[in-house]
Formats: structure tokens, sequence, C-alpha cells
């Protein structure tokens, strides 16, 4: 089992809707600077919940995607699994609640891999292949948050942090 799988989900023809895939595509290309045998990058688009599947072979998932929470376009979260079932308030997207779906049926088949999520607060969701000027600017910024949570993680014991 990995120890962690890094999954970007959203819609890259939505604008700011596609974040998480554009980050996946970053961290790519930084291949040569992650453990293959630790850690693996996967492109989730808009998955739905036949990829639970998926979440069998590793300790933790990390996902990036964007978050209506009505704050400034560019804040980013970071989400720990609680989180995203108590704040009734937190307005996840639709990748989300698929997710929790899934995590609910990798339970169901005997593995459920701790969930975090590292968010963004979107400006527009419309038709378009490029980031809003918000999210261009504060997409260094998101891809080091997410750095930074994968080398924690990467770093702690063989229990899920």
């Amino acid at each position: 089992m990995k120890k962690l799988l890094v999954l970007g989900v959203g819609n890259t023809l939505l604008i700011d809707e596609g974040i998480g895939v554009h980050a996946i595509y970053e961290f790519w290309k930084e291949r040569d600077d992650w453990d293959e045998a630790l850690v693996d990058f996967v492109d989730g688009g808009t998955f739905t919940q036949d990829i639970f599947y998926l979440f069998e072979a590793y300790e933790n998932i990390l996902v990036l995607d964007i978050v209506r929470a009505g704050k400034e376009p560019g804040a980013i979260f970071s989400l720990e699994e609680d989180q995203l079932r108590k704040e009734e308030k937190q307005m996840l997207s639709l990748h989300d609640i698929d997710l929790l779906d899934s995590l609910g049926m990798a339970q169901m088949r005997g593995h459920r891999p701790y969930l975090r999520v590292i968010g963004i607060e979107p400006k527009k969701i419309d038709w378009g292949t490029e980031l809003t000027p918000e999210l261009k600017k504060a997409f260094p910024a998101f891809l080091e948050v997410t750095r930074r949570h994968i080398r924690k993680i990467l770093a702690t014991s063989d229990q899920p942090v």
C-alpha cells in the first residue's frame, strides 16, 4: 500500500473549476522530486463514485479542488476530513460530495484512507480553459501549500496523519 494519492479534480474546460487538474499537471513535471514508491499524482477530472477502488491502495488521499466558502478568490484552504462533514456553511464542490461517497464505498470493501483537501476559492466557473487572473496569481501558493502537505504526510510514520 502506498502512503499517498494526490488527486487533482475539476473540469479544465470551466475556467477556475479545473485548478486541481492544472496542479496535477505541474506535479507531473516534478516527478523526479518525489518517491514513486510512496506517492502517486492522478488527474481525477470530474470523477464519480466509481473511483473508490483506487482509494484502496493508499493510506492517505490529498485532494486538490475548488472550495466555495464565500472568501476572496484565491483564498487557500487546508481541510481535514472531519471538517468536510461538520461545517455546514462550507460550500464544497460536487467532487467533494462524490469523494465522501467514494470513501464510504472503500470502507465497505475493507480499507478507508484518510482524506484531506487543499482547496482554493474560485473567481469564475464558466466556459474557458484559462484560470482567472486571481487564481493564476494564487496558483504558486496553492502548489506550495500542497507540497508542504505532501512532505508532511510522507515524513510521518506508517500511521495516517
